[in-house]
């Protein structure tokens, strides 16, 4: 994990308990209260969703929940906004998938 421990301004940053989360299958380590983007991005995950039309990987973007494109399933529920989301022992994370393109369905059908 990459983390920053000495804060050029803030100093000395406090230790805080390390806690497991599950990302796609695979477990990673957080810090409490940390939320998931900032453990994933710790962690080397950048591809958090894929583009419900074009399939290109999608990752943390603005981190102050405006741009939704940190989407990610928690604990089976969709749509939840990992930059604004506290990771919390044994938590399930999938990344959001491709969705089927509604036009092409309703062309193919």
């Amino acid at each position: 994990m990459t983390r920053l421990l000495d804060h050029p301004i803030l100093g000395k940053l406090p230790e805080r308990k390390a806690i497991s989360f599950q990302f796609d299958g695979k477990n990673y380590e957080a810090y409490e209260n940390e939320t998931i983007a900032a453990a994933l991005l710790a962690n080397g995950v950048r591809t958090l969703r894929l583009h419900e039309e074009s399939g290109k990987p999608r990752g943390i973007y603005c981190n102050i929940g405006h741009c939704m494109e940190c989407r990610v399933t928690v604990n089976g529920q969709p749509n939840v906004r990992a930059c604004l989301t506290i990771v919390q022992q044994g938590m399930v994370v999938e990344s959001g998938k491709q969705l089927p393109n509604a036009i092409k369905r309703m062309e193919e059908g």
